[in-house]
């Protein structure tokens, strides 16, 4: 566990778990040059395991302003029998990590889910989660996807669906401010409905990536195109316009799977 302070507002570093990819990382970022996989083992050498694979951290951020409830962003790969089960490392931690920063369930009030792959909602998931009241906020345009694919995938039978019959789904189009200092903006590519979180107070600013970036190469070079983007060029777009904004307010990155949860923007 790590935080880091932005004015007022802390953001806490939970790691679930950590675990290999479930392919060659030269098949995730097929076009990288030997020389650009070298630079980014020099600037994140904890992502390389002892074979020369990718180890993916699995991290959710708790984002609490002043003394008031906490906002999560994200909630991991989940308990044994999660969707992520076919390939991440289950059962997670995260409930272990939130009680060894001080927080309660009960604390978060709201989850907002970057994205609606399997190894960012595992928490969320109503027959599995210990947020019972914790509202989840997440874009239309992924519930559209996953409305559109619900016999190949179970995200909206287990999760959307539940979380709309307890009236907890808080369905958002393009961005929204969620708390002084917070805000979720979208960042689509990787996914239609990808969203990424603005953590901004008294000069200084942080944003929670998601799966923006995935792998410090993309700091190397954020042209790369990423194998699991749903749409990649669009997804290049976004990473490049908001990497831009990161260093123009020479915000930290906080990042889900890369070896450090915290990078200063260089």
């Amino acid at each position: 566990m790590s935080d880091h302070g932005v004015g007022s507002i802390t953001v806490i570093a939970l790691e679930d778990a950590a675990g290999p990819f479930f392919a060659p990382r030269v098949e995730a970022f097929p076009t990288a040059t030997s020389e650009q996989w070298a630079a980014a083992d020099e600037a994140d050498p904890a992502a390389r395991t002892d074979d020369g694979e990718w180890l993916l951290r699995f991290r959710s951020y708790a984002v609490r302003v002043g003394d008031g409830p906490v906002i999560l962003v994200d909630a991991g790969i989940g308990p044994a029998g999660s969707l992520a089960s076919d390939w991440a490392p289950v059962p997670g931690r995260l409930p272990e990590a939130l009680a060894e920063a001080g927080i309660a369930p009960a604390d978060v009030s709201a989850i907002v889910l970057t994205h609606l792959h399997n190894d960012h909602m595992g928490w969320a998931v109503p027959r599995d989660s210990p947020f019972t009241e914790a509202r989840v906020v997440v874009q239309q345009a992924d519930v559209d996807a996953y409305a559109a694919n619900r016999e190949h995938a179970g995200q909206y039978d287990l999760l959307v669906e539940p979380l709309r019959a307890a009236g907890r789904l808080e369905m958002i189009d393009g961005d929204r401010g969620l708390a002084p200092g917070v805000r979720v903006v979208a960042t689509p590519g990787h996914t239609p409905g990808h969203q990424s979180v603005w953590v901004e107070s008294d000069g200084d600013s942080l944003l929670v990536t998601g799966d923006l970036l995935v792998h410090a190469i993309q700091l190397v070079d954020p042209e790369l195109p990423y194998a699991s983007d749903m749409d990649p060029a669009r997804a290049r777009e976004t990473r490049r316009s908001m990497l831009a904004a990161a260093r123009e307010r020479d915000a930290t990155l906080a990042v889900s799977h890369l070896g450090d949860a915290f990078r200063a923007f260089s």
